[in-house]
């Protein structure tokens, strides 16, 4: 099996991470804060140890600041849900997920907010950060409070210039949000440097953890409402929900055994190093365009960013039917439109979608060759 899906999660996962979760239900996964018994201890030990992992690998200056959700599209609820208010006015990319879209949209029906898509303009190879910055700009609102964007795109490699947008952000008092489910693991995130307010990402995917769990990052003395209330271990006697992070925010069992996991993933993250993971997957995503490119009824989008993501439609023949196809061969892809209508709306996908290969630091430049072979079989 050739695997080409890691935009959706990652895989296989590094060694450490499955024997680190067989190890805590084996021998600490006690109920985490609910007890003082050594099981439970030793299971909140390894949880505030990820905690701190994730801090320092984002550039959070508060391990408490770290609260842990079952993946991206939660974290980006409660940050969308907890920190907007009726009468709000709500900037996003033309290039965002659902997860980020469909929240947002949900609000607007219901009366609640109004919101505007400024460009990316992903699709233009001369395009500069004054471009985007220029385009924020112009959708501005006195009534804007909150900026949403995905660093990276989940259909191509076009990336957001976040430094700058931060800095935007911060100086005309609007929450910066960001959904690093493309990124996190692949690009290098600071969040004091990029002035984040509420960093979104995903355990399964870069970080190398396993799939049910995620997290959202809050900045310094950002305080959201919650999503959903219960049992936190401590002031149970409250009606509330405690006032203080991360407890606020994480009603009910955490799952122990996937934190524990994700703890390995991104020190393994951090042992291989993020710009060689970087350098290798944009060398794959390079041969394949390549070899792409030079076939005829084959279109690339966005082909000239460089990253971990490509993206292509053939003519007269569906997604579905191209990866049908390459699933044959033994090697999987995402075809279809990736929860992403306005990205591929951006890029002018065909109504039948396109196919996203999305290579690992675990793929290699022989993959490649295998997939471009298997195509030109198809044509």
């Amino acid at each position: 099996m050739i695997y080409l899906d890691n935009a959706a999660t990652s895989f296989p996962k590094p060694r450490r991470v499955a024997e680190e979760q067989m190890r805590c239900m084996q021998f600490y996964g006690g109920n985490p804060g609910r007890a003082s018994h050594a099981l439970a201890l030793a299971a909140a030990e390894k949880i505030y140890e990820c905690r701190e992992e994730l801090a320092s690998f984002f550039g959070s200056p508060n391990p408490e600041n770290v609260v842990f959700t079952l993946n991206t599209t939660m974290a980006i609820n409660t940050a969308i849900k907890g920190l907007l208010h009726r009468g709000d006015h709500v900037l996003l990319s033309d290039m965002e997920h659902n997860a980020v879209f469909r929240p947002i949209y949900k609000l607007a029906r219901d009366g609640g907010i109004t919101y505007d898509v400024f460009d990316t303009f992903p699709s233009t190879p001369s395009r500069t950060k004054e471009m985007v910055l220029a385009s924020i700009l112009e959708k501005i609102r006195p009534t804007t409070r909150m900026l949403i964007c995905a660093h990276a795109s989940n259909i191509c490699s076009a990336m957001l210039p976040l430094c700058e947008i931060g800095a935007l952000c911060r100086k005309k008092g609007i929450l910066f949000v960001v959904d690093a489910a493309q990124s996190a693991g692949h690009l290098p995130i600071d969040m004091e440097k990029m002035q984040i307010d509420a960093l979104c990402v995903p355990g399964h995917k870069g970080l190398w953890g396993p799939q049910g769990c995620g997290a959202l990052v809050l900045g310094n003395g950002i305080v959201a409402d919650t999503l959903m209330e219960g049992g936190s271990g401590y002031n149970s006697l409250e009606g509330s929900m405690p006032s203080d992070a991360p407890e606020r925010y994480e009603a009910g069992t955490l799952p122990t055994p996937a934190i524990a996991g994700l703890l390995e993933g991104v020190r393994e993250v951090r042992r291989v190093g993020i710009d060689h993971i970087h350098d290798h997957e944009c060398a794959l995503t390079k041969r394949l365009s390549e070899r792409l490119l030079a076939m005829p009824k084959v279109k690339l989008y966005a082909p000239h960013h460089a990253g971990s993501v490509l993206l292509f439609s053939m003519d007269d023949i569906s997604a579905d039917r191209v990866g049908a196809f390459l699933n044959e061969r033994g090697i999987c892809v995402r075809t279809g439109f990736h929860c992403a209508a306005l990205a591929h709306a951006t890029l002018g996908t065909p109504p039948s979608g396109a196919v996203r290969v999305s290579p690992s630091l675990f793929n290699t430049a022989a993959q490649m060759d295998a997939v471009a072979d298997a195509l030109r079989d198809l044509l």
